[in-house]
Parts: structure tokens; C-alpha cells; sequence
């Protein structure tokens, strides 16, 4: 079922979104070569804390980081690890998640007692961009700026009583019309109470199906975008999504709310 947020949390998500947009383009600023993704994660972990917030990424599923950093041929969950540092020419994809306010966890076992984690009232948002460092090619701009585009038309679809497929089909036809592939084995999700809720969001589909949006819900929508063909593969050292082509891939992403006529972007 898909979760109708209440105008409180919807307005906790609004504050929550601005934060995090906030916050990953202090990330943005400080991205560049010879910059570690380490120092990254430090940055996002001091400006979460500073709020009274919690990176969701960090122990999640085992997850080490507060971001996920991907370089080049990875397209998601790559940690923010020591000894990743950014060269002339590389795109990196910062990916951000926040519960915010968080309060002290009670039961996460990743969590040592007394921290800040996943209890609470907070609301969880979402989102990501990539970003050049440095020179890098025409074709890999157009890569970026496709990708991008393609979750701006997504957005400007999204309103009350239309199929949730209408807005993967447009993703897909605008980066297929380009000439790129969209990654058919990872979705964009529901978010809000948890980091990922009901519905899965392919960035492919057909018009006219999947379920009808209402006003009150809330989705993480991500193209996640490749030069080459769709396929992924787990790196077994890092466990991040990579191309297997090893082909340069795109993401970005924002937290959307389904309002009575259309769509808020609550990550900026």
C-alpha cells in the first residue's frame, strides 16, 4: 500500500528536503581533484549532525557511509571509502538520504546505544546529482544533462489520477530518444516514514499502467542513466551497482510530493 503522508509530515518532509538539498551542495562545492570521497562523507556527517538529523544510508544494510559517492562506470551504492580520490575528468554521483529531526535509536542494532538513528518522529528525504570534475567530453555532458532532463520531464508529469507508468515511460522515451540506456534493475521507491516504501519506480514502462497517484504521496524519483547498454554488476569489493560494459553512468534524484495539481520538489 502506498503511504498518504498527513499535512504534519508532509511539512516535517518540506523542512527535511531543505536541509539535505542544502547539504549536498556544500558536497557539490567541495567535490573536485584530488578531493577524497572520505572527506565527503566527513562534510555530510558534520552538517547532518549540526541539524539534529541522521545520514539513513549509514547502517543501512550494512552500509558504511553517510553518502554513497559513485565515480565513472558505478551508477549507485558505491560507500565514500579512504583512498577514492577525484580526478581531471571523472563525474561523480553523490546520493543523500535524511531522517529528519531524528531522536535516539531504540532498537537498531547497528546503532550503538544513545546515538542518534532511525527512532523517532523524523521524516526520511532523498536525492542525488552528478557532477563533473574537472574538463570531461561533450558526450559525457550530454550524458549529465540528459539524464537530468530526463527527471525534469518526469516531475512535470506527475499529478494527482494519472498511471505511475506514465512517468517511467517518459523517462525512458527521453534517454532512449537520446541515444542512452536507462539501468532496468534498479527503481526509485516511495519514501517518507522509511527510506524505501511502496511503489517501486522503474525508469521504464508503459503508459497507462502501474498504480494511480493520489495526492499526499511522496517518491523518490531517479533516473539512473548509462553511455552503453543497461546492464549492471556488484563490485564485489565495494558492493556498488557498476556498468558491466563499463560504460560512464548518470544519476539524479529528487523526493517529490504528489500534490491536488501537480508536483513539489521537496529536495531544494
Amino acid at each position: 500500500m502506498i503511504i498518504i503522508k498527513t499535512p504534519k509530515e508532509i511539512e516535517i518532509m518540506r523542512e527535511c528536503g531543505k536541509h539535505l538539498a542544502r547539504i549536498l551542495n556544500l558536497l557539490i562545492k567541495k567535490a573536485d581533484i584530488g578531493v577524497g570521497t572520505k572527506e565527503l562523507n566527513e562534510l555530510a556527517e558534520k552538517e547532518i549532525k549540526k541539524i539534529n538529523g541522521w545520514p539513513i544510508f549509514k547502517g543501512y544494510q550494512g552500509f558504511p557511509t553517510a553518502i554513497c559517492t559513485c565515480i565513472n562506470n558505478e551508477v549507485v551504492h558505491a560507500p565514500a571509502i579512504p583512498n577514492r580520490i577525484l580526478q581531471d575528468g571523472d563525474i561523480l554521483s553523490i546520493d543523500i538520504g535524511l531522517r529528519y529531526p531524528a531522536k535516539p535509536a531504540r532498537c537498531s542494532p547497528a546503532l550503538p546505544s544513545g546515538r542518534l538513528g532511525e527512532g523517532g518522529n523524523g521524516m526520511i528525504t532523498d536525492m542525488a546529482k552528478t557532477v563533473s570534475i574537472g574538463k570531461i567530453s561533450h558526450s559525457t555532458k550530454k550524458l549529465l544533462s540528459v539524464t537530468k532532463k530526463s527527471l525534469d520531464l518526469a516531475i512535470k508529469k506527475i499529478k494527482p489520477g494519472i498511471y505511475l507508468g506514465n512517468i517511467s515511460y517518459e523517462i525512458q522515451r527521453f534517454v532512449e530518444k537520446n541515444k542512452f540506456s536507462v539501468v532496468y534493475e534498479l527503481v526509485g521507491h516511495g519514501v517518507g516514514k522509511k527510506l524505501h516504501e511502496p511503489p517501486q519506480i522503474p525508469n521504464f514502462g508503459k503508459k497507462g499502467t502501474g498504480p494511480i497517484l493520489k495526492s499526499g504521496m511522496t517518491l523518490a524519483i531517479e533516473p539512473m542513466v548509462t553511455a552503453g547498454n543497461p546492464d549492471v554488476v556488484v563490485d564485489k569489493k565495494t558492493n556498488a551497482f557498476k556498468t558491466e560494459d563499463n560504460s560512464l553512468a548518470a544519476h539524479f534524484e529528487h523526493t517529490i510530493l504528489v500534490t491536488e495539481k501537480g508536483s513539489e520538489i521537496l529536495t531544494k
